[in-house]
């Protein structure tokens, strides 16, 4: 809906996309509040804090910091939310990965990713904004399946294990918006390759499962998709389900 601006964009009336490193975190704005979904990079400090100002806000000011999971480019920033007392949910099944979020089950090494022509400049831009930099949170495990949380925006969390243990996309049934996290994206950060897939091998638990399980996301027949990496898919979630399947794994 807009250009980016310093590392962040109006993506759906009052959501804001914030997109460093090939990382996207979302900002929802209600008359109630403000809800951050995931945390993105240590160094997608910047683009929050213009953000706010733009909007004529403090950090103070969000209300929940709700986690898709706990995997280090998604707990980025979330430590100084801890500092200063906000509310950091995530699935129960989560909760000891956000705690140490470089200690993931994966299917295959990362090594031979790191060398794929198409994601060498990925991984460096990931680097530069402080990939191997993060310190985990103590996340509270009030994320339930199928169960709306009671933050601004009233999401409705979608249980979708595969990529970790206890991953949750959130559907905005207001805005018609799911966020999808890393169950879904339209960037692999590990192969390159675009449109709407599963993350590779080399960061997913267990791929049959995470294929198996956006299957859940089509009951919110969502209209638009914001995924964790990548651009914002606009054919609605049974077409990005349909697209990711065929892709398979990688």
């Amino acid at each position: 809906m807009s250009t980016p601006n310093h590392g962040w964009s109006l993506v759906a009336p009052n959501i804001y996309r914030l997109d460093v490193a090939d990382v996207n975190c979302y900002l929802v704005v209600t008359s109630d509040g403000m809800t951050l979904i995931d945390a993105g990079l240590p160094g997608t400090t910047r683009a929050l804090e213009e953000l706010l100002l733009h909007l004529g806000a403090r950090a103070t000011d969000i209300d929940a910091l709700v986690l898709t999971h706990g995997h280090f480019d998604h707990v980025g920033m979330a430590r100084q939310f801890q500092l200063r007392r906000t509310p950091i949910l995530v699935h129960a099944g989560d909760e000891a990965l956000a705690r140490h979020p470089y200690r993931y089950a994966h299917e295959s090494s990362r090594l031979p990713y790191l060398f794929r022509p198409r994601a060498v400049p990925i991984i460096a831009r990931m680097t530069k904004n402080g990939a191997l930099m993060v310190k985990g949170v103590q996340a509270q495990p009030r994320v339930r399946d199928g169960e709306v949380i009671d933050v601004p925006g009233r999401p409705l969390a979608l249980w979708t294990p595969g990529h970790t243990a206890g991953h949750c996309g959130y559907y905005f049934a207001d805005h018609g918006v799911l966020m999808s996290g890393d169950a879904i994206v339209t960037l692999d950060p590990y192969t390159g390759a675009r449109g709407p897939r599963i993350v590779a091998n080399a960061a997913t638990a267990d791929s049959e499962e995470a294929l198996r399980s956006i299957g859940a996301f089509e009951a919110s027949d969502a209209r638009v998709v914001l995924p964790g990496h990548g651009e914002p898919w606009e054919d609605g979630i049974r077409a990005a389900v349909a697209a990711a399947r065929r892709a398979g794994k990688s």
